[in-house]
């Protein structure tokens, strides 16, 4: 099952209302992919609910034309905005999150990294600390013991009732990829607001690179090279499934 690429329009009020457009896909048995770039703004896990001076925060950053808003991955602070590209695909699975989970993860790096390859930047998988959404399968970029993140990756998971008792979820696997945004600026404007909301988190803006800053010479049009590349990749991929397990 190959994937399809859709479109839905990222300036709308919320450009995570197209998460649940993208799991009723998934949910009716098919594999789909979004490519998109979101307005500058800052988006969270519902985690971050536990902090009293959210609601104030999200306030106050509105009104300085950076909207917050709350996805349903879990993970951490990722900025948004232009020079930032974000891949979302969503596809159907029959197993479990915890037979599936690295899988998933996998998979989704291997797109990006065949993607990157393309362009000229070659790229692994691994936890990069000081950057902001830290995890294991953060895409990154140089040697392991000084690499830089390039990307990084969600996933969440919802069960699709299934009359035969089956174990079969809707999945969506989220990737943010830093193109040619400014890694400074988003450095700071993330460690803003977690430094308003007393969460004691700080990043660092030399453990994440662009891809603008990997190549030595980017060329013209590298948000579309990278676009197209990432859209080639999707097409070239299918879903993975519980059987690449045994």
């Amino acid at each position: 099952m190959p994937f399809e690429l859709v479109d839905f329009d990222a300036s709308a009020a919320n450009p995570l209302d197209a998460e649940q457009a993208l799991l009723a896909y998934a949910s009716a048995g098919r594999a789909v992919a979004h490519l998109w770039e979101a307005q500058v703004s800052l988006v969270l896990p519902r985690s971050y609910q536990r902090y009293a001076t959210l609601d104030d925060a999200r306030a106050e950053f509105a009104r300085r034309g950076c909207p917050v808003w709350l996805r349903l991955s879990g993970g951490g602070l990722v900025p948004q905005g232009p020079g930032i590209l974000n891949l979302s695909l969503a596809y159907p699975l029959h197993a479990t999150i915890g037979t599936m989970a690295d899988a998933v993860y996998l998979h989704l790096c291997e797109i990006l990294a065949d993607a990157l390859d393309q362009v000229g930047v070659q790229t692994h998988w691994q936890a990069v600390e000081g950057s902001f959404c830290d995890g294991r399968f953060n895409l990154a970029w140089g040697p392991a013991d000084d690499a830089r993140k390039i990307a990084g990756t969600a996933q969440y998971w919802r069960r699709v009732p299934d009359p035969a008792g089956d174990a079969t979820y809707a999945v969506l696997a989220h990737a943010v990829l830093l193109v040619d945004a400014d890694p400074v600026e988003i450095n700071r404007r993330a460690n803003a607001f977690e430094a308003m909301i007393g969460s004691g988190r700080r990043y660092e803006a030399d453990k994440v690179v662009s891809v603008a800053q990997a190549l030595e010479s980017p060329g013209d049009r590298l948000r579309a090279r990278v676009r197209d590349a990432l859209s080639a990749a999707v097409l070239a991929a299918s879903p993975p499934t519980a059987d690449i397990e045994k």
